[in-house]
């Protein structure tokens, strides 16, 4: 038997009237970067290798700190520590202990974990600046020949395969065997330090200029730079202005793939000898020094080297996830 109409129609007129009562949910807007930074915290390697790289610059600026409560200053020699006969640490593991956490370095008995935290900011104080200084010249250049085309274009492109093509390398260490030891009111490892940024920076410039290039011609073509045309926008609004917020992506995605690069040639030109002077701590240095007694004091080796890898490998990981939340469809 089936229930009278009117029931029906009560029913539905009280149900419509529910609904009503429940508050409509307000559309939320989300920008770009909010939904790469939702796209990245999925990507647990990347977090962890971001946690890495706070955890090292945290460690480069609290280096006096972190040193005065568990180490010894970093160019203090500790020869008690040292074998009077073969010059090699007393004790096992390169003489690690809970006074020494890491050991001590050989012949000289200086403390390896304060030298290690101090050569952290050595290797990315010189990382990170030497990539501004890339990543400002590169994002200039590369917007100008991108967006103008042209003469301008062709010019710019052929400046790029001639600094591409150049041994920055031999370049660099010719370079530095002739700074004198004060230059600009800066004197001993400052005058390198300044050096490798300018030089490692003026070397990478062109990788940035040439991402920045082929993103500007496409650009350039867009329908809101036409727009910006058409309503009287002058060149140089149109490059700073529309351009140029639209770059910040790949921008941002290179510089964090271009640090870790620049670590590693720190620690090849100091592992040269075109790097830091002694007794500034440097892990390419230490390196160095380390071939002459890795037979006999393996871990004076293994640390320094744990420490590059480790650092290379945490920035390597942070820029692959954000790469690929700034750019889903590159994505692995």
């Amino acid at each position: 038997m089936t229930a009278p109409l009117h029931d029906t129609t009560a029913a539905e007129t009280a149900a419509v009237d529910v609904a009503a009562d429940v508050p409509e949910k307000a559309i939320e807007g989300r920008s770009p970067w909010k939904i790469a930074w939702t796209r990245l915290k999925r990507d647990k390697l990347a977090l962890t290798g971001g946690f890495v790289v706070l955890f090292l610059i945290a460690v480069a600026l609290l280096a006096p700190v972190i040193v005065s409560a568990f180490g010894h200053p970093p160019n203090e020699f500790h020869e008690d520590k040292i074998d009077a006969l073969f010059g090699t640490p007393i004790g096992s593991w390169g003489g690690i202990s809970s006074d020494f956490l890491l050991g001590v370095e050989p012949v000289n008995g200086r403390d390896v974990f304060s030298r290690i935290v101090y050569g952290a900011r050595i290797s990315l104080l010189v990382a990170f600046l030497s990539a501004m200084v890339a990543v400002a010249l590169g994002t200039v250049i590369g917007i100008v020949a991108g967006y103008f085309g042209g003469w301008v274009d062709a010019a710019i492109s052929r400046v790029m395969d001639v600094m591409l093509a150049f041994p920055q390398l031999l370049f660099t260490i010719a370079l530095v065997s002739v700074l004198p030891n004060e230059l600009f009111g800066l004197e001993g490892s400052s005058v390198r330090i300044g050096a490798l940024v300018l030089v490692i920076g003026f070397f990478g410039w062109p990788y940035v200029g040439r991402i920045v290039r082929g993103q500007a011609l496409s650009l350039r073509e867009r329908e809101y730079v036409e727009a910006a045309r058409s309503l009287g926008a002058g060149r140089f609004y149109i490059l700073w202005r529309e351009l140029l917020p639209n770059l910040v992506a790949p921008i941002t995605v290179y510089a964090t793939l271009m640090i870790p690069t620049n670590i590693l040639t720190e620690a090849a030109l100091s592992f040269l000898g075109a790097g830091v002077k002694p007794p500034t701590a440097s892990w390419g240095q230490m390196l160095s020094k380390a071939v002459n007694t890795y037979e006999s004091d393996p871990m004076f080796m293994v640390i320094p080297g744990l420490a590059i890898f480790i650092t290379v490998l945490a920035f390597n990981l942070f820029g692959d996830g954000v790469r690929d939340a700034l750019d889903p469809k590159g994505a692995r």
